[in-house]
């Protein structure tokens, strides 16, 4: 179908367009005007999901899309408007319970009822780039309208309250019971550490250890100190024992044997003076001989007597070694023995410090939750009270009139189109062409209209064309 065709067919149903359209507005606007009023009441609140003002300078930013869409669920949730039933009362109002048993015969319940209602006229909108979301509800009455829309608002911000309050009341719980048994826990490690250091007398391990292994340090210098003398001392016992023994350093430089060996020399000097002179018999001679033979025995005993006392000192070297190297080893152990009890303490001891962070740890936490769990702010605050509108939202007859003629024009469009495939006439050259296949000679002129013309209408070059051959013979 050409458009041509189209005009032709809309020209011809001119009668059926205007009696459709005109059927379709009036039936709008009577409809618009016999429908009761609605009114829109809208409330909104703000939405924000670090509520803490500290937390919020160092984390800023809006909310995400999906914690907005969240709260819209919330809101739109049975446990927001079950709340909105109880704060309202509505469950007890005697209209409502008798307009509930005529809906439902007494089926179910009242609350949720009245749930079902107010999830249907309620609309929940939020903002696109922001984070506040509008509470609309709509209602015959301007004032119940917003008491509704106020009463969702407030029921949604106690909703949200609950749901941040009762999982920090549950942790608070869940984190004072583990505090307590972290507290048991730190006293018993301190127990055991007490008991420990008063078991092996520890005041101070540390410092105790400290004397213990200067002291161990002190014996090993002894013991390697005495080792040197002994090992010298051993020595000049060998050589005192010998044949050299005369030749020791404490021999040559004891006075005494000194001054006996310079008066054995000056007695030697005075016998060979006698005995030039006096001859081996004489009593001077016999008598210088007897005093030197006993200058020399004493001498002899004297330096035994030294040399023995080389061999004194050589023993009580070795006696004063063996008692530092048994001293050295008692130490040692006894060093040894307070490591292991060092060791064992600061296994105790790091035992305490390990209860005492999970008691800080626990205990922070429960102070934290026991601090959330007191809160009274949520994450949403009341933006704009819902006010009872002054003007109704529907019907809007303007907007249903203009909508009534846009579709209108559709439906009459459509049924002069259905009457025309079911009565199809020819109302065009088109459809005489489509119609036979053939084309078309000659118009022949309607009654009363001008010569070789459509009602005084211009013909069209093909029209000319066609019927110049049946001019040009009328003429002759």
């Amino acid at each position: 179908m050409s458009f041509g065709q189209f005009l032709s067919i809309l020209r011809a149903r001119w009668r059926v367009l205007l009696l459709v359209l005109g059927l379709t507005v009036a039936t709008t606007v009577i409809v618009s005007l016999l429908l009761p009023r609605q009114y829109t009441a809208s409330a909104s609140v703000v939405v924000d999901n670090k509520p803490d003002p500290v937390s919020a300078v160092f984390y800023g930013g809006a909310a995400s899309p999906v914690f907005i869409a969240t709260q819209v669920d919330v809101i739109k949730s049975e446990r927001v408007a079950m709340r909105v039933v109880r704060n309202l009362g509505l469950a007890d109002n005697p209209q409502v319970r008798g307009q509930w048993l005529e809906d439902t015969q007494g089926e179910g319940t009242v609350e949720q009822w009245l749930v079902g209602l107010f999830q249907k006229q309620m609309d929940v909108t939020p903002s696109r780039e922001s984070s506040v979301i509008a509470i609309s509800y709509q209602a015959p009455d301007p004032r119940f309208a917003a008491a509704l829309a106020n009463g969702f608002a407030q029921a949604y911000l106690e909703t949200s309250l609950e749901l941040r309050v009762d999982p920090a009341r549950q942790y608070s719980a869940f984190f004072d019971s583990r505090a307590k048994e972290a507290r048991e826990a730190l006293e018993q490690a301190q127990s055991r550490v007490s008991a420990f250091q008063k078991a092996n007398d520890i005041i101070a391990t540390d410092e105790r250890l400290d004397v213990e292994n200067a002291r161990l340090s002190e014996l090993s210098s002894q013991l390697v100190a005495l080792q040197a003398l002994a090992s010298e001392s051993a020595s000049r016992q060998a050589q005192a024992q010998s044949a050299q023994g005369d030749r020791i350093q404490e021999v040559l430089n004891n006075p005494l044997l000194n001054q006996q060996k310079a008066d054995i020399t000056r007695a030697e000097a005075r016998l060979q003076e006698l005995n030039s002179r006096l001859g081996d018999n004489h009593p001077q001679v016999r008598e210088a001989r007897a005093s030197l033979a006993e200058l020399r025995s004493r001498l002899e005993a004297d330096t035994r007597r030294v040399t023995g006392s080389v061999g004194v000192a050589n023993t009580i070297t070795r006696q004063r070694l063996a008692e530092v190297s048994a001293s050295l080893d008692a130490q040692r152990a006894k060093v040894l023995r307070m490591k292991a009890v060092r060791d064992e303490g600061m296994v105790l001891v790091r035992d305490v410090e390990n209860a005492q962070r999970a008691y800080d740890t626990v205990l922070q936490r429960f102070n934290q939750t026991s601090l959330e769990s007191q809160t009274t702010q949520g994450s949403a605050n009341i933006l704009t009270q819902a006010v009872p509108p002054l003007e109704h939202s529907s019907p809007k007859l303007l907007l249903n009139t203009l909508l009534s003629v846009f579709l209108g024009a559709l439906l009459a469009v459509g049924t002069a189109l259905l009457l025309e495939l079911m009565d199809r006439r020819v109302r065009s050259v088109d459809d005489v062409v489509e119609a036979l296949g053939l084309p078309v000679l000659g118009i022949m002129p309607k009654p009363g209209g001008s010569r070789l013309g459509l009602g005084g209408k211009r013909l069209s070059v093909m029209q000319h064309r066609l019927l110049a051959p049946l001019s040009r013979t009328k003429e002759a």
